[in-house]
């Protein structure tokens, strides 16, 4: 069976669910793809409409690996026995939980828009995706359904291959399937329109469904209140940056309370402080609890010189000057990350190969790591290069990279993003990607007592 888009596909499960002759259910759609198909049951059968968010808890040396996933309101789910094996300890647990956790707050706010989710308490719930290959993120979803109090589970999808539908019916109470292919590949070749499905349409489907008004416990379905943004009171300062006598102009933004690190950022060519791609990672970085320093890497004079603009040793040093000045001004300041875009991500690799380098995680955005070439091999702070699936020059630029990077690194490809992500919640996934590899590489916030100490 093949289906025209996820819309024709909803429509059709949504008939193979109403024959279940459900009690009182609740249909869940998985972010992002799921959202259309479960809209579209959701009318079917007159049910209410929300999202259930499900966060991959990664181990820290092989974030692909998955050794438990979270949901809202403080659910976990852990596979002991992949935590034995890949010897995570509780510090390191604690740490992924935490960047994921901020995550998946950051995308229910932007999903639900501050209004509650529905309760499942004694309820049905039906979570709808648009296919299934492996299994693994529905199964966990049920268990994260169950967790929240639904008396019944059931799984829905339009398809999926026979081995992931026996691993699903071990979980839910029921499985309704479309099709189950003996030869299934990937989702998207079952389907004639299979185009990305962006956090807006996520949004307006949902608006489209009223949530209740339901009191709860903060922190879980059903709360009135979407919960506060972390950083509360972040305040943004001008300040000079001196690098060996070379005054250069940035801002300072430190959140409310204890930061955990701070984030200098390397702007790529033809752009300075005031990009606004790299203030909509700050901020986003800020409002989970981050410092950032984003300054002019060149002054105006030398910004008029294109062989400077692409001086990669110039522009490391002038990002290690900067950390430096940074940890002089403030000197209990905590550790500092990078974040790095076009060539500014090349300068952030260059300096982290540096034996002094004092970095405590590096992400690259659109970046030109391959400018960085033969000192790729000595960076030893854990890397996150971030792509634009369609920016068809950079992307096998990066591959290539990761091949030859030694530390702990990995690839995020945004699927149809230009090199600019200008397209509809490509930046949106960027700040998400960027803020839990942070967050994942950051030590614990010290207790409060410490906060005197930190002179932030």
């Amino acid at each position: 069976m093949r289906f025209t888009d996820r819309a024709s596909a909803g429509r059709l499960l949504a008939d193979a669910v109403a024959r279940l002759r459900l009690d009182d259910p609740v249909v869940l759609g998985l972010p992002r793809g799921g959202v259309p198909v479960a809209h579209q049951v959701a009318e079917g059968i007159g049910a209410p409409l929300d999202v259930l968010v499900v966060r991959k808890l990664g181990v820290p040396t092989h974030p692909e690996l998955g050794f438990g996933a979270i949901g809202e309101g403080g659910v976990r789910v852990v596979n002991e026995a992949v935590v034995r094996s890949a010897r995570v300890g509780e510090r390191d647990q604690a740490r992924v939980e935490e960047a994921e956790r901020a995550v998946l707050e950051q995308r229910l706010r932007r999903y639900r828009g501050g209004r509650p989710g529905v309760p499942l308490a004694g309820r049905t719930a039906v979570l709808v995706d648009d296919g299934i290959a492996t299994g693994s993120t529905a199964l966990v979803a049920c268990r994260v359904a169950r967790a929240h109090g639904a008396a019944r589970v059931v799984m829905a999808v339009p398809v999926a291959p026979p081995d992931a539908v026996a691993l699903l019916r071990q979980e839910a109470d029921d499985v309704v399937c479309l099709s189950t292919p003996e030869w299934f590949g990937a989702v998207g070749q079952w389907y004639d329109d299979f185009a990305q499905t962006d956090d807006d349409e996520v949004t307006e489907l949902l608006a489209l469904h009223p949530l209740p008004e339901t009191p709860g416990t903060p922190g879980t379905p059903g709360t009135p209140e979407a919960p506060p943004a972390r950083g509360a009171g972040r305040s943004e300062e001008p300040v000079v940056v001196d690098v060996e006598g070379v005054r250069l102009d940035g801002d300072l933004a430190l959140p409310g309370g204890v930061a955990r690190g701070v984030v200098v950022f390397a702007h790529g060519s033809g752009s300075g402080r005031r990009s606004p791609r790299n203030r909509a990672v700050a901020g986003t970085l800020n409002r989970n609890g981050l410092g950032t320093l984003l300054f002019d890497l060149l002054t105006e004079e030398e910004g008029r010189d294109r062989d400077l603009v692409f001086d990669i040793p110039l522009l490391a040093g002038r990002l290690a000057g900067a950390t430096a000045w940074l940890r002089r001004t403030y000197p209990h300041a905590p550790p500092v990350c990078w974040f790095g875009a076009s060539t500014g991500a090349a300068a952030a690799l260059w300096a982290a190969a540096e034996p002094e380098a004092e970095v405590a995680a590096v992400v690259s955005r659109g970046g030109r790591p391959d400018l960085a070439g033969p000192r790729l091999g000595a960076v030893r702070a854990p890397t996150l290069l971030i792509v634009g699936g369609a920016d068809a020059q950079v992307l096998p630029l990066n591959r290539q990279a990761a091949a030859e990077l030694r530390c702990e690194h990995a690839i995020e490809v945004v699927p149809g993003a230009t090199h600019l992500f200008e397209e509809p919640g490509a930046m949106e996934q960027v700040e998400e990607l960027a803020t839990a590899w942070f967050l994942r590489h950051l030590p614990p916030a010290e207790p409060p007592a410490a906060e005197a100490a930190q002179g932030l």
